[in-house]
């Protein structure tokens, strides 16, 4: 296997690795410190079904599960085997047959508004639009190094508060449905097998600062968002088919570019689950 850097701040690739063959343990070992160090790796040029998908899952630890509840998990989900998820813009009778079908996605890291987020999420690309649709990578690690001893002090043992509604894409959006998630977490996450610290908090999901004023509370973070955003800590990745990239939730945050609407999309998504609550 050859490793090399994406960006100078998130990423690597890592080529001449065929994900559907069994690896030695060396390899194994090998592609897990690269997950740590980069945060972002990128196997171009796979060809997965989705049991090979799981297993790759299986190199950073145990395949997650689907937390999207069952009432808003389309209907093609009952064909694919637990702990695949669907990203499709497709549609069957004006239906999309997969989950965030279409347009752009704000910064986020998934699964913040759970009290034990997924450790990593895989995505493997099978369709892709001639334009957009991109993935941006950014290091929580890096802007959170590049702050001031001010800001690290000012942030210091502060939370934040999280929210997702799988039924919208609108921050806050609860409407009382079971769909509804939140959670509350270090605004300074870090992570326990590397001893790093990240900033914790995107523009999607965090609404506001536990304890704090909402002026000051929406000051900090729209700060924060900003700086977080900013240019030197991302990757930005065109996909093309047979790429597949895992990404380390704990210390990076993704974002989607918009794509044409009539253009087809299909990727498909695992996760791996954390043993620990974000500290």
């Amino acid at each position: 296997m050859k490793i090399s850097p994406l960006a100078p701040a998130i990423g690597g690739c890592i080529d001449d690795c065929d994900l559907t063959q069994a690896l030695e343990a060396t390899e194994t070992e090998q592609i897990r410190k690269a997950f740590l160090e980069h945060a972002v790796l990128l196997f171009p040029g796979q060809t997965l079904g989705h049991q090979d998908q799981l297993n790759a899952a299986q190199i950073f630890g145990e395949s997650g599960t689907l937390a999207r509840p069952k009432e808003f998990q389309p209907k093609a989900y009952g064909s694919l085997p637990d702990g695949i998820m669907m990203i499709s813009n497709i549609r069957e009778d004006g239906v999309p047959i997969g989950s965030l079908p279409d347009g752009e996605m704000m910064f986020h890291h998934d699964m913040i508004h759970r009290e034990i987020p997924d450790k990593a999420t895989l995505l493997y690309a099978v369709e892709i639009p001639s334009t957009g649709g991109d993935t941006w990578f950014a290091s929580g690690c890096a802007a959170y190094d590049s702050l001031s001893e001010s800001w690290k002090k000012r942030l210091e043992a502060l939370h934040a508060r999280h929210v997702y509604h799988y039924g919208s894409t609108q921050k806050g959006d609860k409407k009382g449905t079971p769909a509804f998630g939140e959670a509350i977490h270090p605004i300074v996450r870090t992570n326990h097998e590397t001893g790093r610290k990240s900033l914790y908090v995107n523009r999607l999901m965090t609404v506001s600062v536990v304890g704090l004023e909402t002026s000051e509370s929406d000051e900090m973070l729209n700060f924060l968002f900003d700086h977080c955003e900013h240019d030197k800590f991302v990757y930005k990745h065109q996909w093309t088919v047979g790429d597949l990239i895992v990404w380390d939730n704990r210390c990076s945050m993704h974002a989607r570019t918009d794509f044409p609407g009539g253009e087809r999309r299909l990727l498909f998504r695992a996760t791996v689950k954390d043993t620990r609550a974000p500290a």
